[in-house]
C-alpha cells in the first residue's frame, strides 16, 4: 500500500520527493522527483498513511497538500479496496519548480 501511495503523489502536480534534514533544516540532493516517504497501517478495514513530501515554489502549500491527500485516498481505495481513514501529510521542504525560463537573447 506504501507504494501505491507513493505512486499516486507521483500523479500530482506541484508535489516532490522528500528533502534529507540536518538539525531541522533542509540539507543538499533533495530532488523534486526523488521519492515521497509513505508509512501505512491497517486498522479495522481503513488505512492510515504518514506521508513526507516537498511541495513546488510559490504553489499554495494547503492547496497542494489538500491535491495530494484527496488524490491519494482515491487511488489507494481503488488499488486496495480499502478506506483512507486519516493521511497525515508532513512538507519537509519547498523546491524550485520545474519550469522553462526564459532568458535574454
Amino acid at each position: 500500500m506504501e507504494r501505491i501511495a507513493a505512486r499516486a503523489l507521483t500523479e500530482v502536480e506541484h508535489i516532490g520527493g522528500t528533502a534529507g534534514r540536518m538539525l531541522g533544516v533542509a540539507v543538499t540532493g533533495e530532488h523534486a522527483d526523488g521519492s515521497v516517504g509513505v508509512t501505512a497501517r491497517v486498522s479495522d478495514g481503513a488505512a492510515a498513511l504518514d506521508v513526507r513530501l516537498s511541495v513546488a515554489y510559490p504553489q499554495s502549500v494547503a492547496h497542494a497538500t489538500l491535491d495530494a491527500r484527496t488524490h491519494m485516498q482515491r487511488r489507494v481505495a481503488e488499488f486496495t479496496g480499502l478506506t483512507v481513514a486519516r493521511v497525515d501529510i508532513t512538507v519537509t521542504s519547498l523546491h524550485a519548480q520545474d519550469s522553462c525560463t526564459k532568458t535574454v537573447q
